[in-house]
């Protein structure tokens, strides 16, 4: 893995804490008002369906957490399921948040994501991978574990790959400042990348989402954020089982 060039100014917050104060927004924002808190431990307040106004019937909240509840039918498969997004656009940001996934489950954080009509949600949007490594055969397909948690999914693997066992809370970053992207996971800092660069249409010729595989998702992805370089965050509902909480967003200017 190539050495990570993130200004050490940017690296602050890292460790979340899994303490149930980190949900009260009130507390969290007179403390630093650059952070927004995406969710409060109790309600749904500012999330929505992805392409849609109301929560998924799918989702619910368990001990303080975001669960999507698996149909077991594959990604987005149940009538009540479907992806969710929290109703704001960011552009420069660190987001954290708390994962852990029951056996064989899988997942993802999207970002910078564009509402497209009739499309899911994937094909606009950088996916920080959520997996069970060792149950869920996504874990070796794809290159090098590029499908693996914390990999910008089916393009950069994760390494170190860190991820603790289904059914373990891990703590994650995704820090996006002005094309530069990094994933954190446990602590560690795990891939780089930059957005609208050579590097960054190069990686997408040679993913799942090249244009010749796949030319609508190729060209909103090789435009990342749109014309605004903003986005919403969302969380994908893949059929399984999955827990987020202490989801937070800093703003960086």
């Amino acid at each position: 893995m190539k050495k990570l060039f993130i200004l050490p100014v940017l690296m602050t917050g890292l460790i979340i804490s899994s303490c149930s104060s980190c949900n009260n927004k009130k507390e969290v924002q007179e403390a630093d008002p650059n952070v927004i808190v995406l969710f409060d431990g109790q309600t749904f307040e500012g999330w929505r369906a992805y392409n849609g106004t109301e929560i998924p019937g799918a989702w619910t909240i368990e001990d303080g957490a975001i669960k999507i509840n698996g149909s077991g039918r594959g990604e987005a498969g149940a009538e009540n399921g479907g992806d969710i997004i929290f109703d704001r656009k960011f552009s420069n940001f660190e987001l954290t948040f708390e994962w852990k996934v029951a056996q064989g489950s899988n997942s993802g954080v999207f970002y910078l994501a564009q509402e497209v009509p009739g499309e899911p949600i994937y094909i606009s949007a950088p996916e920080y991978q959520v997996l069970d490594n060792a149950n869920h055969p996504d874990a070796l397909l794809g290159v090098d574990g590029n499908r693996q948690s914390a990999s910008l999914y089916d393009m950069i693997p994760a390494k170190p790959q860190n991820a603790k066992p289904f059914g373990e809370w891990n703590t994650a970053k995704i820090l996006v400042y002005k094309g530069t992207v990094a994933h954190f996971q446990n602590g560690e800092a795990v891939l780089e990348y930059h957005l609208w660069t050579p590097q960054w249409q190069e990686m997408l010729d040679n993913s799942k989402f090249s244009k010749d595989k796949w030319p609508v998702a190729y060209d909103l992805l090789l435009n990342c954020g749109g014309e605004e370089k903003a986005g919403f965050i969302g969380l994908q509902d893949h059929g399984d089982d999955v827990w987020f909480r202490n989801i937070q967003v800093k703003v960086l200017e």
